[in-house]
């Protein structure tokens, strides 16, 4: 019963201060990113758009995978750590001088030639983050997610203030990257130093070849995710202009900024401790059912709300010059919503070591997307259309981890469904009812938001007390503690 309480304590805590770091850190990069949208044009965000896919795929080979199997790792040792460290590093000097090279084939592709010097500085911080994985591993294998969160603070601050100079300085396009990569240096910088963490002059080929054989298939299956999350990215540059991609990427970064980081924030907490009772079967799965319908219970309402205010949200944020980014944010925060009920199927088959059927899923869930894709640039359905694929493909792409997930840990693809459908339908019907509130409340953008908003929240927890939603309660349970201990006590 101790361990139980201790592995619930943990897990809550965990989720606890690694949402504060969403929300601190994600909130501040949200600020400066307004800041500079309202001070940049959509352009500039479409010229980092399109080197993104490489920055990431790139970000991805440096890491191989390691990161993942180190936290799976019951007793990873100095060694380990110290082997991963010196081939992230070697590797990433390797990616530089690619990428060095590769620049001006990439800028003639997209006929932008300002690409080939943005290219070449903004995939230095593929060598400095290689610094950053070994810290931040041990930091999430310990579940102490209140060092990163200061550490991630600490560098969206730093590296917002500098972009928001350079570009009142007039620097465009530049303050983006340096913003980029002063994050990146912070970081870096911060996790090393808060670790106080060192490798030792040994490389272990044993190492090596025991966390590489689990790392490499994530590493692939990694690979083929991140081509295919960006490759709306390029398909935008080069067959659209730099405005058109600038109003996707913005869109997409600021669906992000929810479905994205809160799926990140759920996962990071889970994987660590549902690898801890990897070999407990039946309480991996009730554990697992568990986070699955609170994660439910919490994301659906914020996608799908996010969605229904998008227009008076975007016109207020951003200004009215992204007015075109509106249907590309509502369309991607509806398949953002299922991100992290992906991510935790996702994360049963690396707890349960089958990285190998983790790399033929992504393989697998690229076929039809591809297709779709193939689809809707042979019948011209623009911008639009492609965003639609990304959420025709979330809904698909569902199914089949579930599929396979469940079969680890003997949970259906009909349970789980019937534990999430309730939760989904309430969800939608608040969708509606927030979407069409809107038509009738004053024209104030912040006015109508809030209403809009209150509206959600009122028919939302209406809604889920008459369907008998038992996430509310459980939910209802651990904020109360919280704020009687926020309550000042009463003096005589």
């Amino acid at each position: 019963m101790n361990q139980q309480n201790s592995l619930k304590k943990k897990t809550i805590g965990g989720l606890l201060w690694s949402f504060g770091d969403l929300m601190g850190n994600q909130g501040i990069q949200f600020i400066i990113q307004i800041i500079l949208a309202r001070m940049l044009m959509p352009e500039d965000f479409g010229l980092i758009g399109m080197i993104l896919v490489f920055v990431a795929i790139s970000n991805s080979i440096v890491d191989s995978g390691f990161t993942q199997a180190l936290i799976r790792e019951q007793n990873a040792t100095q060694t380990d750590y110290s082997t991963v460290f010196y081939f992230n590093f070697v590797v990433s000097i390797f990616i530089y001088f690619v990428l060095y090279l590769s620049a001006p084939a990439i800028s003639n592709f997209f006929n932008q030639p300002e690409l080939v010097s943005i290219l070449r500085v903004l995939s230095l911080g593929v060598i400095i983050k290689s610094f950053e994985i070994i810290p931040k591993a041990m930091f999430t294998k310990e579940v102490d997610f209140k060092t990163q969160a200061t550490v991630n603070m600490t560098a969206s601050i730093t590296s917002g203030v500098a972009a928001v100079a350079l570009a009142l300085a007039g620097f465009g396009v530049w303050s983006l990257v340096i913003r980029t990569l002063a994050m990146n240096i912070v970081q870096s910088l911060l996790l090393l130093l808060s670790k106080k963490w060192l490798p030792s002059l040994t490389f272990s080929v044993a190492s090596f070849k025991r966390l590489f054989g689990f790392g490499w298939k994530l590493l692939v299956s990694g690979l083929i995710d991140t081509t295919y999350n960006n490759i709306f990215f390029i398909i935008i540059g080069k067959q659209y202009s730099a405005s058109a991609l600038g109003y996707y990427t913005n869109a997409s970064k600021f669906n992000d900024l929810a479905a994205q980081n809160l799926t990140a924030t759920i996962q990071r907490v889970t994987y660590p401790v549902l690898s801890s009772i990897q070999d407990q079967q039946e309480r991996l799965k009730q554990s697992f059912k568990k986070v699955i319908k609170l994660s439910a219970f919490i994301i659906f309402p914020i996608m799908v709300g996010l969605a229904a205010i998008g227009e008076p949200l975007i016109l207020f944020v951003f200004g009215g010059q992204w007015v075109e980014m509106i249907p590309y944010f509502q369309l991607l925060c509806l398949g953002g919503m299922l991100y992290p009920i992906h991510a935790l199927n996702l994360n049963i088959l690396q707890v349960k070591g089958r990285s190998d059927l983790f790399l033929y899923l992504e393989i697998v869930k690229t076929i039809i997307p591809t297709i779709l894709i193939a689809l809707v640039i042979w019948l011209e359905l623009g911008v639009l259309g492609l965003v639609g694929v990304v959420v025709a493909d979330s809904y698909i792409a569902l199914f089949i981890n579930i599929f396979y997930s469940g079969r680890e840990i003997s949970y259906s693809v009909r349970e789980q469904m019937k534990d999430l459908i309730p939760i989904y339908l309430v969800t939608m019907a608040m969708g509606l009812v927030v979407l069409n509130a809107g038509e009738v409340f004053p024209d104030s953008l912040i006015i109508k938001m809030l209403l809009q908003i209150a509206t959600g929240i009122v028919f939302y927890i209406g809604a889920c007390k008459i369907v008998k939603i038992e996430e509310l309660k459980t939910v209802y349970n651990l904020i109360i503690p919280v704020l009687r201990k926020m309550k000042p006590a009463k003096t005589n």
